[in-house]
């Protein structure tokens, strides 16, 4: 059988010895800092090459990586090793994974804009509930004018997020923060430029 053709290019694109979006954590997930705590059980969702999964390793949390490509999950643990943390990893894709349930202090997905919007409606739903009440998400994606910069991102408009969508995805839980704004980021050459952001910060209801 024949390598699906999506995998077969997240495979090619993290095949090279560089880190195609660096080795430095996401620019949003640095600035949550303050939310976070040493000891707290951490999912990050479409991890790719492990930057930030590592770096939370590198803050004391007790961290799950999720990633669909085996070139991505070999570089995960390869950044792991090179900075003496323990990250576990976990080759599935999203749609099918036996998602645990109410398992996760925080939960972090960063540009994971690769689903449809039937599949990225499961998806959200299966996030939610394997969040454990009081559970924080973090969240931060392109916007729909991401498309005229071609600094990253999908080139579909429907996998990218507006404020609006994101308000009534999540209108089940506490939004602490719902920002767009355009911003400058470095990582790596996988995104380089002026870019179109949207930032989550929601915590799942404790009743």
């Amino acid at each position: 059988m024949s390598e699906d053709p999506h995998l077969a290019r997240w495979n090619a694109r993290y095949a090279a010895e560089e880190y195609l979006f660096g080795t430095e954590p996401n620019g949003f997930l640095r600035a949550e800092t303050k939310h976070l705590h040493r000891g707290w059980h951490a999912l990050v969702l479409a991890d790719g090459e492990g930057r930030n999964s590592v770096w939370l390793a590198r803050q004391g949390l007790v961290v799950t990586s999720v990633d669909f490509s085996p070139a991505g999950i070999a570089k995960a643990e390869r950044l792991a090793a090179r900075f003496g943390v323990a990250v576990k990893t976990i080759l599935a894709d999203l749609n099918h994974w036996d998602w645990p349930r109410e398992k996760f202090d925080l939960l972090v997905g960063v540009f994971m804009q690769v689903f449809a919007p039937p599949e990225r409606a499961l998806v959200f739903e299966k996030m939610k509930k394997s969040l454990r009440p009081g559970g924080l998400l973090l969240l931060q994606g392109y916007r729909p004018e991401q498309i005229a910069y071609r600094t990253g991102g999908p080139s579909t408009v429907e996998n990218l997020y507006t404020e609006d969508f994101l308000r009534r995805a999540f209108s089940d839980f506490t939004i602490l923060r719902l920002q767009s704004h355009d911003t400058v980021i470095h990582e790596g050459s996988g995104h380089n430029g002026m870019s179109a952001l949207i930032d989550l910060v929601a915590v799942r209801p404790a009743g």
